[in-house]
């Protein structure tokens, strides 16, 4: 900041001399910064450009008054009696060391648009500085302590008005693309809202990229139509986007999930299948084990009614018939003995009608002994 107001001082007292030594000092504080925030970077594990360095890369004529404002505060301050620390605020709040670092950054990268862009923000901010020095000193009429003749005050004027105009020209032509940038993002943003729900179908991301002009847009629900995509193209002509290309994506559609779900249902079916089948065999398994035991459950029953009875025997067999030799039929031999005597014909015929109805079988053949 002192060089650069060095600088104004000197261009508005025509004091060509401590022109020459400011521009010498600052030449060197810039080299010098600029050379440390390439060294910086290049071994800095961080090769992310963050916001704050992309910040730097875009300058506009809005930066052209921060730094004319900026400018016009530190010269202020500079000129009371009561000097503050007032430079150090204004040099951040212009943002003099950003830029370089910016421009440091890349240089250590290879990102020359990184450079180009932080490079003229400073020449901005300097000139603009520079400017504000010049129009502070010459408006509270800095003494002039040298000769100066006219066509040299001509030539100076000159040459500030030539360096105003060649640095300020592109930042209007920047602020103008901002400034359509930032129309196009609002735009697209409505546009985006006016679409969440399209025909059965739902918005689920979106993508702007104001430098393209192009809009991404991610559908889910059923797979668009051309005709569904022309009507959202139509759409877009009134939130004015001119000249924009808008790109589809199809997300996760009905048809699939409908699929999914058939499939997901013939799994279940077929799970459930195969445990049928588990637990019949289960069951064929279970039986043949406990048919052992069934002589000595019935056994324990049947003795509640007949106490005499001492030993029961099951078994389950085919029965053959000499005139169908090839086909069998399933009975049930069930062998009661008794202590004394055997079983009364009666006993017997209720003995087997409940055997009958116990074991739910119609073919018993009962034995007693």
């Amino acid at each position: 900041m002192g060089p650069i107001n060095g600088m104004g001082y000197s261009i508005a007292t025509y004091n060509f001399p401590l022109f020459k030594k400011a521009v010498k000092n600052f030449s060197f504080a810039v080299f010098t910064s600029l050379i440390t925030s390439t060294l910086y970077f290049a071994i800095s594990p961080i090769s992310t450009a963050h916001s704050e360095l992309l910040a730097r890369t875009s300058p506009s004529i809005y930066d052209v008054l921060i730094a004319l404002f900026g400018g016009l505060a530190g010269i202020v301050a500079i000129s009371t009696k009561q000097k503050g620390n007032v430079i150090p605020g204004v040099a951040i709040a212009t943002a003099l060391m950003p830029p370089l670092c910016t421009a440091g950054y890349g240089l250590a990268t290879a990102q020359f648009d990184f450079f180009l862009g932080a490079i003229y923000l400073f020449t901005i901010n300097t000139v603009f500085i520079a400017l504000a020095s010049v129009s502070v000193s010459q408006y509270l009429k800095f003494p002039i302590i040298t000769l100066v003749e006219p066509t040299d005050k001509k030539r100076v004027n000159r040459w500030i008005t030539f360096v105003i105009i060649i640095v300020t020209i592109p930042s209007i032509y920047f602020g103008f693309l901002l400034v359509e940038k930032e129309k196009f993002i609002e735009n697209a943003g409505r546009f985006i809202e006016s679409i969440n729900y399209f025909e059965g179908n739902y918005l689920l991301s979106n993508k702007i990229d104001e430098n393209k002009k192009t809009i991404t847009l991610t559908f889910g629900g059923s797979t668009l139509t051309e005709l569904q995509k022309d009507k959202i193209k139509k759409l877009s002509n009134n939130f004015k986007l001119k000249n924009v290309q808008i790109l589809f994506d199809q997300g996760l559609t009905f048809e699939e999930v409908d699929a999914q779900k058939l499939e997901t249902l013939n799994l279940h079916k077929e799970i459930d299948r195969l445990k049928l089948l588990l637990n019949e065999k289960n069951y064929k398994i279970d039986s043949l084990s406990n048919i052992s035991n069934i002589g000595l459950v019935l056994l324990n029953e049947l003795k509640t009614l007949y106490p005499q009875i001492e030993n029961c025997f099951y078994a389950e067999t085919a029965l053959f018939n000499s005139e169908m030799k090839n086909d069998a039929e399933k009975i049930s031999v069930i062998y009661l003995k008794s202590k004394n005597e055997k079983l009364k014909n009666v006993d017997k015929e209720k003995i087997s009608n409940w055997l009958s109805k116990r074991l739910k079988k119609e073919n018993i053949l009962l034995i007693n002994e």
